[in-house]
């Protein structure tokens, strides 16, 4: 039996019609990059079709195309729309802290992965590092638009500890990429062997290791002061 189409279901403001359903004009971007996103992380870069986000968005491949060329476009904006905010709402906790540096680090950290981990974010890592090689645009939207602002964050807060004396003095730019990686493979992690039911994580004493030897390996004291 053929399976019914699959959609998102509507926002207020949608309007039904003969069972299904139509945005308004100007809520429809939006609502095809969450049905994009979906479809990226579930079946991949290259396995994704327009016609796939089309019928996710409860519209034609005709309409989606009137505001959104291709799928590297569409890529471009769900990137632009769901992750950049994000590191720009953190650019913008960073330049107001007034904290430790340690503290800073953690929040970063925690931050981060909150954001990624308990949203649709959270398997752009692995989609991108899939399809790298096969699509190497896609990696470099991703690299330009967040991975660099993302180093950047952490190699702010690291240098501020160094300047400060807080931490002992290291290469930023690999320990950044230290800091990031375990992050990133735990993101990896939930969204293949884990969803795959192969292994299994707590990410909250997985996210805990993460800052206990950041710290342990950065901080004069690492410990906070009673």
């Amino acid at each position: 039996m053929k399976k019914p189409p699959r959609s998102i279901a509507p926002r207020p403001g949608a309007v039904s019609t003969a069972g299904r359903w139509r945005r308004l004009p100007e809520e429809r971007p939006g609502h095809i990059l969450i049905a994009a996103l979906d479809a990226f992380v579930e079946n991949g870069f290259a396995a994704t079709r327009l016609e796939d986000v089309a019928e996710r968005a409860g519209i034609s491949k005709g309409t989606l195309y009137l505001y959104f060329d291709s799928k590297e476009a569409l890529l471009t904006a769900v990137v632009r729309e769901n992750v950049v905010p994000f590191v720009e709402a953190a650019e913008r906790r960073v330049a107001e802290f007034h904290g430790s540096s340690r503290d800073l680090l953690v929040e970063l950290v925690r931050g981060w992965w909150t954001g990624m981990h308990e949203s649709r974010m959270g398997g752009l890592p692995k989609l991108v590092l899939a399809e790298a090689a096969n699509f190497p645009e896609v990696a470099r939207i991703y690299f330009d638009e967040v991975v660099q602002r993302v180093r950047g964050l952490f190699a702010g807060a690291l240098r501020r500890g160094i300047e400060r004396g807080e931490f002992r003095p290291v290469d930023v730019d690999y320990t950044v990429r230290v800091v990031m990686a375990p992050v990133v493979m735990g993101l990896i992690w939930k969204h293949s062997l884990v969803k795959c039911q192969i292994d299994d994580i707590d990410f909250d004493r997985h996210l805990n290791a993460i800052i206990d030897i950041v710290l342990h390996g950065l901080v004069k004291d690492p410990e906070p002061r009673s």
